[in-house]
């Protein structure tokens, strides 16, 4: 180790990356930078850190540079600040990559990341993950110590997916695709993002697929968008797809009704020819199970206005022969589907009368309600969908909503990702 190398070691620390400054001056539009960095240090001891060690070395040369501007580093050095724990810190997150894993995946549409920790859960190692969304990516590093890389539809971020990795995870949106008149194969998505998912499987063949998706896409643009990704994994890649299946996170160990297809398929040299999705677990939860031990803040708790503005809401639609409004999600009931936007959150009220203190603690309408009806926590929405307590929240309460709404369910993953990993010979933990 050079004498430079070691008067700086271990004074640099990926919390030094969030300097307002050194973000403005250094990190580019798509955080690629970070993520070239984040996911070299990831991979150091594969073959997959080659395709990201130019790119780390290079911007570890810019922090040293900024950080000494008095003094000047080669590449060589900054390389071998790499190696020598210049940023340790990555590690120290709660979850980590695994040692000595069983098989690798990559993550795409990553969101913060439930795809991530179902399959860590089962041995494997994620060697490249993608995020476009900057909130995602700041709650998926603050987990995970990597930043995703950015917009997975560009030739750039794709050339950063290595090669031999066994399974393609992908929760990717749902959009329809110009078929009319065709056949409703590869060339018929273009444009589309599941497209792109189409031409990173067909390059780099990975040995299994899993996508999810909402239910809706069974009947999305009449049945044609489904069909069309069916033909497209069966008959122009290849793999052995069995009909997708409908599964619903309440039987899998969460107090949630939340229904989302699943899709999965295995490369065409695996010779298989049958799939058996997960059965229900045998366990019953309700809400209680995940309900905060403590009080929550006031802040989650309704004012009057706002509670008579939701009744006189759902009154309205009952008088029109409709089931909108609001819901309040009894101890021993499970939640309603946890989705972005504010009936996510108004179609899962609870009752929690432990609240002493009436004060509002942020701007309100009226009073806080006496009926102790509150929306549930970030963290309820949380556990709901299988994350585990030690998932660290670092986003505003409204964007956590949306980010736990826009997730998978975890224990449902996991479930599923186990029955792959059977038919791959690949046994879990």
């Amino acid at each position: 180790m050079t004498k430079q190398n070691t008067k700086f070691k271990n004074k640099i620390s990926l919390k030094a990356l969030e300097n307002k400054h050194l973000r403005a001056k250094l990190i580019d539009p798509d955080y690629n930078k970070e993520a070239l960095l984040t996911h070299y240090l990831h991979n150091n001891k594969s073959k997959a850190s080659d395709l990201y060690k130019e790119g780390a070395v290079k911007f570890t040369k810019e922090i040293l540079d900024y950080k000494y501007p008095n003094e000047s580093f080669s590449l060589k050095v900054a390389e071998e600040a790499l190696q020598y724990g210049l940023f340790d810190d990555l590690f120290d997150v709660p979850f980590p990559p695994i040692d000595n894993a069983k098989f690798k995946f990559i993550d795409l549409f990553a969101g913060i990341g439930g795809f991530r920790i179902a399959l860590q859960n089962l041995g494997g190692k994620c060697v490249f993950s993608s995020e476009w969304d900057k909130n995602a990516q700041k709650t998926y590093k603050a987990n995970f110590g990597e930043i995703p890389f950015g917009d997975i539809t560009k030739e750039k971020i794709k050339s950063y997916i290595p090669d031999k990795f066994d399974i393609l995870c992908a929760g990717f949106p749902c959009q329809a695709f110009s078929i009319a008149g065709k056949r409703g194969g590869f060339e018929d998505t273009r444009g589309t993002l599941f497209f792109d998912v189409a031409e990173i499987i067909k390059r780099k063949q990975p040995r299994a697929i899993f996508l999810e998706n909402v239910k809706g896409l069974k009947s999305h643009d009449k049945g044609r968008t489904l069909a069309t990704i069916l033909n497209v994994l069966r008959e122009d890649l290849g793999y052995f797809v069995p009909d997708p299946e409908v599964i619903n996170a309440k039987n899998f160990g969460v107090p949630q009704n939340r229904e989302r297809i699943f899709i999965v398929g295995f490369h065409p040299s695996l010779g298989v020819e049958k799939f058996k999705y997960p059965k229900p677990a045998n366990k019953t939860v309700t809400f209680a199970d995940i309900k905060e031990k403590e009080v929550p803040p006031t802040k989650y708790y309704l004012s009057t206005q706002y509670l008579s503005t939701l009744e006189n809401h759902k009154t309205r639609h009952e008088n029109k022969g409709n089931g909108f409004g609001f819901q309040i999600i009894q101890d021993d009931e499970i939640a309603n589907a946890v989705v972005c936007g504010g009936m996510g959150r108004e179609r899962n009220l609870v009752y929690d009368h432990r609240i002493t203190d009436f004060t509002p603690t942020t701007r309100i309408k009226g009073v806080v309600n006496r009926q102790g009806i509150r929306k549930m926590t970030p963290r309820e929405w949380a556990r709901l969908q299988g994350f585990p307590d030690n998932f660290i929240i670092p986003v505003a309460d409204t964007t956590a909503y949306t980010q736990f709404g826009n997730s998978v369910a975890v224990p449902a993953v996991e479930a599923t990702a186990k029955e792959i990993l059977k038919i791959i010979e690949i046994k879990d933990k």
